[in-house]
């Protein structure tokens, strides 16, 4: 970092670190929120989950029309977040589902694309991206555990006596809070005018990534493609359903414990060179697959007693389940795409999987989970098999069908 400024490091790593504590102080504990203070179906939970989805659709639209285009990006985050922060305030204050959808759709369509604009802001201060880059975002990572912590540790909004007096709202007037800090922070960021003239035509298939379809001719790119859409079908059961259920079964500060994934994520982002150095591209996105399978059947057949090791367990393998399949997908993207189409590739890749791919995995996590409603909860051993042995059929299709290939990995 010697050659970057140290002021601009701090203020990318404490706008790093707001984005993400905003979005990890919410959406973990959305499901139990919306089942315990406004009494929503499985199926409505669904709905609030998929807006995630809708959001990543809609946000290469305002990234690529109008802060592409017309704005300033620090200034487009800054105006998202200030907006944002006075949703998260209307919906800590909704008692019923029919007025927070509306509410938590919007939120996620000015939300996910401040993601890309984070990104964009910090790429353009570093002089060399490949080695500056992580060392910013490790403190998004540190923003999500912080947020996780407070919410179970020093509040305790998630304990079920807490849960009970409908205290889990404050989680959305914190993350208000928040939102507001870094609107108002992101006008002290550094100047990031639009690339685009505004003269200049952006057609729709740019800003969708569309000219990157060429890559599915290759064969072992469209099965790596098609898995990747595939298997955001059972994340979304983590993010639906995990704090829910470990809520649920009686595991005491669920939302804090969970942050233990994403200390697994910044210890496996470390040893991802490694694997993929010694094993190759194939066997490290095998390895992310497997572990999707082997946390769900942790989840079906641990308990909050003398089984809860299982649990911390599946929670634990968060780390090899996102950085091997999905970091080490976005490096395969990059190394297939040439230097045309890169950006094209990893935004049709995103679009695929958190758009397409978790849309489809809220949908079947909601009906599942009604299904599987009992006189008392949840019969979660069977909601947890289903994603499991999907993940599974996944990995062997993938196994069987992709041919290993050497990728250029530039470790950072």
């Amino acid at each position: 970092m010697s050659t970057l400024n140290n002021g601009i490091t701090t203020r990318l790593s404490i706008m790093m670190f707001l984005q993400f504590f905003i979005w990890g102080g919410w959406f973990v504990t959305l499901g139990t929120f919306l089942g315990n203070n406004i009494n929503a179906t499985d199926g409505q939970i669904a709905q609030a989950f998929s807006t995630q989805s809708w959001g990543a659709i809609i946000a290469p639209f305002i990234v690529g029309l109008i802060a592409d285009r017309y704005f300033n990006a620090e200034r487009i985050l800054g105006v998202l977040h200030l907006f944002g922060a006075l949703l998260m305030y209307l919906m800590s204050n909704t008692t019923e589902f029919s007025v927070f959808y509306p509410y938590v759709l919007g939120y996620m369509v000015l939300y996910m694309p401040t993601l890309a604009l984070v990104n964009s802001v910090a790429f353009r201060q570093l002089t060399d991206p490949s080695k500056q880059f992580s060392k910013i975002r490790v403190f998004g990572t540190v923003g999500w555990i912080i947020a996780g912590l407070v919410i179970s540790f020093v509040f305790s909004w998630d304990s079920q006596e807490a849960i009970g007096q409908g205290m889990l709202k404050n989680t959305f007037t914190m993350t208000a809070i928040a939102s507001g800090i870094l609107g108002l922070f992101s006008f002290t960021l550094p100047k990031t005018p639009p690339l685009v003239e505004k003269g200049e035509k952006l057609a729709i298939k740019d800003i969708l990534g569309l000219d990157a379809l060429k890559l599915l001719t290759d064969k072992n790119f469209a099965i790596f493609f098609f898995s990747s859409v595939l298997i955001c079908i059972p994340l979304a059961f983590y993010y639906q359903n995990a704090n829910p259920f470990l809520t649920e079964i009686g595991v005491s500060n669920a939302t804090g414990k969970m942050t233990i994934g994403q200390g697994s994520e910044v210890l496996f982002m470390l040893l991802l060179p490694i694997f993929l150095n010694k094993y190759g591209i194939k066997k490290t996105l095998l390895f992310g697959m497997l572990a999707w399978a082997f946390r769900y059947l942790l989840f079906a057949y641990g308990n909050s007693d003398e089984l809860v090791f299982m649990l911390i367990g599946g929670i634990a393998l968060h780390g090899i389940c996102y950085d091997f399949f999905f970091v080490s997908g976005q490096i395969y993207t990059d190394s297939k795409a040439g230097e045309k189409f890169k950006s094209s590739a990893q935004g049709l890749i995103t679009l695929a999987t958190y758009g397409v791919g978790m849309l489809i995995g809220f949908w079947a996590a909601g009906k599942i989970s009604e299904y599987y409603v009992t006189s008392d909860g949840h019969a979660w051993e069977s909601i947890w098999i289903l994603p499991a042995a999907f993940s599974a059929v996944v990995f062997l299709i993938f196994a069987f069908s992709f041919k290993n290939e050497k990728i250029e990995y530039k470790e950072a």
